[in-house]
């Protein structure tokens, strides 16, 4: 099995944008509060990132051509799993 090498685009964060983070209390479509002023996360690499952060990774299915495909997907995704 091969493993998807995809690499976060720099300036992106539509994950910490589009779906939310029940644990952190932040809605869909809401920047993380943990994002800095370059969105990067500012809790990437501690014990405080929430395990659903850490457990997705990138891939060109997600992430798309752009910011703007990865939004819209992470998007569509939360309207389909949410209750």
């Amino acid at each position: 099995m091969s493993q998807d090498t995809h690499a976060c685009r720099p300036g992106c964060a539509a994950c910490c944008i589009a779906p939310s983070i029940s644990s952190l209390g932040k809605p869909a479509g809401v920047p993380c509060p943990h994002l800095d002023d370059m969105l990067l996360c500012t809790l990437f690499g501690t014990a405080e990132r929430p395990a659903c952060c850490s457990g997705l990774q990138p891939s060109e299915e997600m992430c798309g051509p752009d910011r703007e495909y990865a939004i819209v997907w992470l998007g569509e995704l939360e309207r389909l799993t949410s209750s």
